[in-house]
Parts: C-alpha cells; structure tokens; sequence
C-alpha cells in the first residue's frame, strides 16, 4: 500500500478528514474547555428539496387549497387536518412529536426563506447553502468549516462532527473535522482498535515529522468519539425504500430518515460524553416528492415522522444541554405552489427554515410571508425567498455562538443586509 493510500484508509477508519495534496496539513492539538464549547448547533440538511408549504401549511388562505386539490393538508380539526400553530399556518400532523416544543417555545419557523439564487438544480443549490455563497462555485471550503476557526477557545479534532456516508461539502476545508457512519456501525471499533495493529502504526508514524500529527490526530479523534459513545466522560443504518433514479442523485448520498431517530440518540449520548463536541452535522434524503407526495398521510408523511421523531429524541436525549444548543433544519429550495399531475410538486424557489432549541423565541412562524395568490408567488410558480438563508444562519451564529461582525463576515462572506430584525433568539 502506497503512503498516500494508507493515509486515506486511515482518515476513513478514523473519522477524520486529512486533505493530503501538496497543500497538505495537519490540525494542531488542544484541548477546549467546557466554556468555549459550551454553545452547540446542530444543522439537519434535508437533501432533495423538502416541500415546505406541507410542513408549515398556510392553511387558512384559500388559495393554498385550491393550488393543491389532492395534497393540501385539511384545517385544524378536520380529518387529515393540520396541527394548529397560529391560526393562519399549521404543522403537518407527522410533526406532531414537535408540537411540545412549539408550546414551550423552543420551535420557531422562518418561510419563505432560502437562497437567493435562482437556480432549481439539486447540486447547485445544496452546494450554495453549504458554502453559503450562493451563485460562487469556486469556493473552496463549507461554512461550517470556516465557523470551527472562528470561534473562540482551542479546537479539538472532535469539535466538528457529522454523520453520514462521507465528509459533507459543509464541512470541508483546513478546519478538521470528524465523520462517523450513519447507524450504530459508525461507533464500533475497527482495525486500528486491535492492540497489535495500532502498536504497529504508532511506531511507523512516531517519527515521522509530515504525517506524524495527522496520524496521531487521528487516532485521538477516534478515541475520543469511540470513548464519548460508550457512554464515558471525555476530557473534563438507514431504512430503505424505493427511490426513483433522480430521487437518489437528489439525495446527493444521504439516507433516507427511517434510522435518524436512532443517529440522532447516539449524536445526543456523544454530545453529552464528550463537552469538546460543539458542532454537529447531518444529512438526510428522500424529499424529492415529484409523484405521489400524499398530503396528512403517504411518501412526505413517511419521511416527516421519523424527522420527527428523531429531533423530538434529540432534543429529549441532549437533557440539559439541549438549553445550551441550537438546531437548524433547512433544505436546498422548496416546491411548486401548485401541485403537478402526478400528485406530487416540482422543483420550486423559496421554503421554510426550522429552528429549535433552548434559548430559541419560539412559538412562531417568522420572515416576510406574502401568501400563495397568482400574484404573490415568485414567477407564478412558487414562493419567492423574502428571508436570504444566510441572514438566519448568522442570527444564530451572532446570537447563539456569540461571533462578532467581524466573524460574521469571515463565516458568511457578502452576508446581505436585512430591512427589518430577526428575533430568532433570546439574548
């Protein structure tokens, strides 16, 4: 085995993301205290372009039900209805494990929100939204990577973590960062575990000056999530279901939610083990509802209880750390008003961000909501994006994680100005 090819084969077993080019590094160890990485976030990325006007349903504008004959969800009360939220908006009744959060106000809702740029290209849009540089494909490196660098304290080869088949593009850049395995495989132990082998390893890379630390960085990033996930105190598989071609290339490899209650109580149970954990990222697939979307039950319902579920178990299993984190949901763009002749929606333009956690003002569904009338929807199709995604991210980095303006600019480059004020968050 080539070194270059070792080197890989370890960053994979390992967790860790080791570019190896000729710009190739390594993370420096340190070690973050409690207080600087006290602050969590949590980013659900719904890959596939989540129907947004089923999730939070304007139920009492007539036009929604008469854009969408077969899947609008019924008011309140009725059968199939609706869980009400405000009057106006309802929450699709497969979210009904949400609704405690939504009465304690720890759930908030941002519509008609996404990126500004217009593309309707599954690839183009997520990659937008995990650069957070909307119409810039050279950018090189995720706003999740370039927030581990500008926040405050030490890092830690575990303070970025995400759990999925690989390394997201959010993530990725000189900051390192950890990926486990979706289902309970991605904290088992590995070859590297076996006492003999790693013996081995740690003498033929101990004094080695170039791959030295990338190696040991590692094995400690390893250690670390293998300790936190066997429930020890650190430092002081997916369903399936048929899918379409297109649904799967939408997916972009991220598993269906089926298993994401499961992923999201061992995330909770290794966040709580292990206080240097403070960034966290998951992917989910499967939204991609072209035909046969269904409306309070069928193929979206399917896909919306598990999520449920598994952020009700996220936000149950994290305890009292769950008043120190923040959760963002958000997917690449929304859907068609209209339903199509599949019974199902098209790619659309504007949708709606999810945001929960203890510090969060919830209880409200917030942004510039214009309706769903002919002329209220953006090129008569879909809903326009009165809320740039990139304004609600930095509320919560500015707010949550405390960054200064500066930082902002740093993580969120050509961040936009907002007209009004997003009280996304209590101080």
């Amino acid at each position: 085995m080539q070194r270059r090819d070792f080197l890989n084969t370890l960053a994979a077993s390992a967790g860790l993301m080791i570019p190896l080019g000729r710009g190739a590094w390594a993370a420096t160890s340190a070690t973050a205290g409690d207080k600087a990485t006290g602050r969590k976030l949590i980013v659900i990325m719904l890959r596939g372009a989540v129907d947004g006007l089923n999730v939070v349903a304007p139920v009492a504008d007539a036009n929604y039900a008469r854009l969408r004959p077969t899947i609008a969800l019924a008011r309140p009360g009725e059968d199939g209805g609706a869980l009400n939220l405000d009057g106006y908006f309802g929450l699709h009744p497969a979210l009904a494990p949400l609704l405690p959060l939504w009465e304690q106000k720890k759930l908030a809702f941002v519509h008609a929100s996404g990126s500004p740029d217009a593309t309707r290209s599954h690839f183009d849009a997520q990659d937008y939204m995990e650069s957070a540089t909307p119409g810039v494909k050279s950018t090189q490196d995720g706003w999740m990577n370039r927030l581990v660098a500008a926040l405050p304290g030490a890092t830690t080869p575990t303070r970025a973590l995400s759990i999925g088949p690989t390394m997201p593009r959010i993530l990725s850049g000189r900051a390192v960062a950890v990926n486990l395995a979706n289902g309970a495989a991605g904290t088992k132990a590995n070859v590297l575990d076996r006492p003999a082998v790693s013996k081995a390893f740690d003498q033929l890379y101990a004094g080695n000056e170039r791959f030295g630390a990338a190696y040991q960085q590692g094995q400690d990033a390893h250690r670390e999530v293998m300790d936190a996930a066997a429930g020890k105190m650190v430092g002081g598989g997916m369903g399936g279901g048929g899918m379409s071609t297109e649904m799967q290339a939408a997916n972009g490899g991220a598993p269906l939610p089926n298993g994401f209650p499961d992923d999201a109580a061992r995330l909770a149970a290794l966040m709580r083990n292990d206080p240097n954990i403070q960034l966290a990222f998951v992917a989910l697939g499967g939204w991609d509802t072209h035909a046969s979307q269904g409306a309070a039950r069928g193929q979206l319902a399917n896909r919306l209880q598990p999520l449920g579920q598994g952020l009700a178990v996220l936000a149950q299993r994290l305890g009292p750390l769950f008043d120190d984190t923040t959760i963002v949901v958000m997917s690449e763009f929304g859907r068609t008003a209209r339903e199509n002749g599949n019974g199902g929606t098209d790619h659309g333009h504007g949708n709606v961000m999810w945001v929960l956690g203890g510090g969060v003002a919830g209880g409200k569904v917030l942004g510039d909501w214009r309706g769903v009338g002919d002329a209220d929807l953006n090129e008569g199709r879909d809903l326009p994006v009165t809320t740039d995604f990139r304004n609600v991210l930095a509320a919560v980095a500015e707010r949550h994680l405390r960054l200064s303006d500066k930082q902002l600019v740093q993580v969120f480059p050509s961040l936009p100005r907002m007209s009004g004020k997003l009280d996304l968050l209590r101080s």
